[in-house]
């Protein structure tokens, strides 16, 4: 990704979306399914690029991300949505309501189910909120590399797509295998429009953002598990220099203890986190970075409405 992803790049390239030809589709894509099932891993690989973290931890996904694919014959603004799940606290309400927003504000619906496994109740739950839109559904069976038990796991989701009328494709977000497939039936299913975005944008979300994310990843892969869900990062500073970017950012979490474990031995931790989000953000800007992590406690931050606003945490229409 290159640095058209920051604000002033998006405005300016606003200005240079071109005609789009005869003939062309656009719409917008709602990815929406349970938690864990490879939403995100699926719209880095439509887009071609890293823009949505991905991790084994449920709920790693919080803000509604959109990724923007453009081809010849459409541009498709896939809209990727935190795993729909029972709340736990003010965070998981926010990122529940905001999903179910999506579902009410795309053209096509794209329900991602784990395919490997076989259709439950969490499903069953997602399939009935998707069903009260008049919009079109393509139930998606994700991870088709991973089945064991194919025609009994397949006969599951035919049943499930019956009920509901709906179209269904098998693919891998891992190996790319049916994506193409997968892309035609959403292609069919969108009107005639035009460029919503340049043709060479991959994400309309500021690079600062998808950095926070970055680092956040690297929280999510390398800790134990009462620490990832309690974290958020805030981007402090950004300064752009001739051979290096300087990044400075806060790791927010709720207790001490979340402290000590981020910080580590000799601060071991935080340091591991920030050498492999250093990496994965120079992957993004396409140069040196020179990265500072901080650790602050903010006492029940996923509790508090006003805390969750100033993280970017909001219900969005």
């Amino acid at each position: 990704m290159d640095g058209s992803t920051n604000n002033s790049s998006i405005a300016a390239g606003i200005e240079l979306i071109p005609p789009a030809p005869p003939g062309f589709k656009s719409g917008f894509v709602g990815i929406v399914g349970r938690p864990n099932v490879g939403k995100s891993t699926l719209m880095n690989q439509l887009v071609g690029q890293k823009i949505a973290i991905t991790s084994p931890i449920a709920q790693t996904t919080r803000n509604r991300l959109r990724g923007i694919l453009t081809t010849p014959e459409a541009q498709i603004i896939f809209v990727d949505t935190p795993g729909i799940h029972k709340p736990q606290h003010q965070l998981g309400e926010v990122l529940v309501k905001n999903a179910q927003s999506a579902m009410r504000s795309v053209d096509v619906l794209l329900f991602v189910v784990d395919s490997s496994v076989p259709a439950g109740r969490g499903d069953q739950f997602i399939a009935d909120l998707a069903s009260h839109n008049e919009i079109p559904v393509i139930l998606g069976l994700n991870k088709a590399d991973q089945q064991t038990e194919r025609d009994a796991l397949d006969r599951s989701y035919a049943e499930l797509a019956a009920s509901y009328a709906w179209e269904a494709v098998k693919f891998s977000a891992i190996t790319g295998d049916g994506l193409d497939t997968l892309l035609a039936q959403l292609i069919n299913h969108l009107e005639l429009g035009p460029y919503y975005y340049p043709p060479d944008l991959v994400t309309d979300q500021p690079e600062r953002f998808i950095m926070g994310e970055l680092i956040r990843e690297q929280i999510l892969l390398m800790t134990r598990e009462e620490v990832p869900h309690s974290t958020a990062i805030e981007i402090d500073q950004v300064i752009e220099e001739p051979t290096i970017t300087r990044v400075l950012a806060t790791i927010q979490v709720e207790r001490p203890s979340q402290k000590g474990i981020l910080i580590g031995k000799g601060g071991s931790m935080l340091k591991a986190i920030g050498s492999a989000a250093r990496e994965q953000i120079q992957k993004l800007i396409a140069g040196k970075v020179y990265l500072e992590l901080f650790v602050k406690v903010q006492p029940k931050w996923r509790q508090s409405r006003t805390q969750l606003a100033d993280l970017g945490y909001r219900v969005e229409d």
